[in-house]
């Protein structure tokens, strides 16, 4: 097996790389004349019905913006968060023989703050949905 040279392999003579430069550009000349042929073509009146966003032949009324209301969104960070947790506890234990005690404390106490700060959002009422009587 001989070493390969560095210098040879970025020639424009050397059979592999010159015909990928000339792949390269027949596909770009193909992309940019089928675009320009379509364009060419293509017809270019304009009228209300073409530029209405289409949605599934329903003719859409009012905005497009739907407020959610917070909940939802500290739900999902929430699943975000506890998601991530369980790749990492899931991760430790395929590995919990190999780490011993040191990663048995390490992971016991990565619980223990996620604990502590579910306790936390839960103290504080980030888990309720509904409204709440307001304290006087």
């Amino acid at each position: 097996m001989q070493p390969i040279e560095a210098a040879g392999m970025l020639s424009c003579w050397e059979p592999g790389i010159f015909s990928l430069t000339i792949y390269g550009i027949l596909i770009l000349a193909f992309i940019v004349s089928q675009l320009f042929i379509a364009y060419w073509l293509g017809e270019k009146r304009k009228n209300p019905e073409k530029l209405r966003p289409y949605e599934s032949g329903i003719i859409p009324t009012g905005t497009a913006r739907l407020r959610y209301p917070v909940p939802f969104y500290l739900v999902a960070i929430f699943f975000l968060i506890f998601d991530v947790e369980a790749a990492f506890i899931f991760s430790w234990a395929i590995a919990y023989k190999a780490l011993g005690w040191s990663g048995w404390l390490q992971i016991s106490f990565f619980i223990i703050v996620l604990i502590l700060g579910l306790v936390y959002i839960w103290n504080k009422g980030g888990l309720e949905w509904g409204p709440t009587a307001k304290e006087e």
